[in-house]
């Protein structure tokens, strides 16, 4: 199914369908894609930009894959600014992006179908679990671990590729990881990685 979407072009932020993202809108731009969104149908799509040397004042390329986000919650302040909540709903692939006179990007793309409910191995869950807790406590990081044991292994997997700090194109590989056996196996690779990396090296969230 091909759709036009509003397009939030953000570094490092990634969304999967059935997941939740906060956003802090305060740029012009975003603020009117955000009132443009409410009007229509709530919904905008959130793309990593490639990261890439540009020139000042040219839009950065983005990636083909991104995420549909339907506004669920939103909160317009006094100044212009909004606290929204986004709830994922559907993978996407651009096909063109548009010209078009708003101050916001926007794309014509394809909805890829949502898969059904997908679950780890044991043995992947348990490397997953592990794993994220060396990492955890390497990065200083307070997390409930109770509350992370009763997470559905979807709910748990994408939840970890959401606020992992891992750099642009790390994030853009989860998103387009093949299922969430794989999309696990990648993130302990890639804690094991990054993990290793200290003093001027450290990985942060682009």
């Amino acid at each position: 199914m091909t759709t036009r979407l509003s397009i939030f072009p953000l570094p490092g932020a990634l969304l999967f369908p059935g997941m939740h993202l906060p956003l802090h809108i305060f740029e012009p731009r975003y603020r009117a894609m955000i009132s443009d969104a409410m009007a229509r149908d709530r919904r905008i799509g959130m793309v990593q930009p490639r990261p890439t040397a540009v020139a000042k004042g040219s839009v950065p390329p983005l990636f083909d894959l991104g995420c549909v986000g339907r506004i669920a919650e939103v909160e317009a302040m006094d100044d212009g600014r909004y606290n929204v909540i986004l709830e994922g709903v559907a993978l996407f692939r651009i096909v063109r992006e548009l010209d078009v006179t708003t101050a916001f990007r926007q794309v014509e793309a394809d909805l890829l179908p949502v898969g059904a409910d997908e679950t780890l191995s044991l043995g992947m869950r348990a490397s997953l679990e592990m794993e994220s807790r060396r990492f955890a406590e390497a990065q200083g990081y307070a997390v409930d671990w109770d509350s992370v044991a009763r997470l559905d292994d979807e709910a748990l997997v994408n939840g970890i590729a959401q606020i992992a700090p891992f750099d642009s194109a790390a994030k853009q590989a989860l998103l387009e990881a093949e299922g969430i056996e794989a999309r696990a196996e990648l993130i302990v690779q890639l804690m094991q990685f990054f993990g290793r990396h200290d003093g001027e090296d450290r990985v942060t969230l682009q």
